[in-house]
């Protein structure tokens, strides 16, 4: 008991949608979204670690990224697919604060590396002639070390200091998952490296190295304007209902959007995927 008030034990989780005729539509497209994420995020990592062509840090940061991706999609994904075929879904307040701990471990993880990223883009197109050396192996694995250290630091701070209040108030929450705003910048490696391309004096060089980034620079371009869309905009109840859409998009959508833009935009993983596949063909 909280003063003259019982303690929450459990929360209740509105629905994406409540109109009935959308709901059977809404599961086939989000279970196809769903396998297409897991499939192609995995594939990705079975690509980048089965071609040596590959084994370069912006792949190795890549596959990490697509791992994270997976998880990220898997951690929600299921219940609210789940919610298309149960109405009035609850969830313990033991089930909440998990889910809204691995959603923050995660997020936190995904804005770090994307981060960790545009720096090996960095140091690759302004530091062309040392970026081997400063881009060990041993950075490398540091620098995700680092990023999951944090994440997980970051993710047991924030879901201790939120759970540790007492809640006795209404348990009806407004959302289909658990959520925390959570989104550092890594856009300031992206003004420099335009800056030092555009001081280039071939237009080949400078198209080189774009290109080299392009993908990801996409990638960073949709996954930090549908988080700033979100958190930026003052609170309200319709913005709420709008929320909820941005959420698919961030959490279920680009999750699967980045290997398809990172093997659509990159010629490398595109000539990787042609050899597996002749050798396959030919054996």
């Amino acid at each position: 008991m909280v003063g003259n008030h019982t303690q929450v034990t459990w929360f209740r989780l509105l629905e994406l949608t409540e109109q009935e005729e959308f709901k059977g539509i809404l599961f086939v497209l989000f279970l196809l979204i769903h396998s297409v994420t897991v499939m192609g995020n995995l594939g990705m990592i079975t690509l980048i670690h089965a071609d040596p062509q590959l084994h370069t840090p912006m792949y190795f940061f890549l596959s990490v990224l697509s791992f994270t991706d997976s998880l990220f999609s898997t951690v929600n994904t299921p219940r609210l697919l789940e919610s298309f075929l149960i109405s009035r879904q609850s969830i313990s307040f033991a089930g909440y604060m998990v889910q809204m701990a691995l959603m923050s471990l995660h997020g936190t993880a995904e804005c770090l590396l994307l981060a960790v990223m545009a720096y090996d883009r960095f140091t690759a197109i302004c530091h062309p002639l040392v970026y081997h050396t400063i881009m060990s192996q041993c950075l490398c694995v540091l620098l995700v070390v680092t990023c999951y250290t944090v994440s997980v630091a970051n993710s047991a701070l924030l879901t201790g200091c939120i759970f540790k209040l007492p809640y006795c108030g209404p348990n009806v929450i407004n959302h289909y998952f658990c959520d925390i705003p959570c989104a550092p910048s890594c856009l300031f490696s992206y003004a420099y490296i335009l800056m030092t391309t555009c001081r280039m004096r071939s237009l080949q060089a400078q198209s080189k190295a774009l290109s080299t980034c392009a993908s990801h620079l996409t990638i960073i371009c949709l996954f930090y304007s549908t988080i700033t869309f979100m958190y930026a905009q003052p609170s309200s109840h319709n913005s709420m209902e709008h929320d909820k859409g941005m959420s698919v998009f961030y959490t279920v959508v680009i999750p699967m959007l980045n290997p398809l833009i990172y093997s659509l935009r990159n010629k490398d993983v595109k000539y990787a995927l042609k050899r597996r596949c002749l050798c396959k063909l030919s054996s």
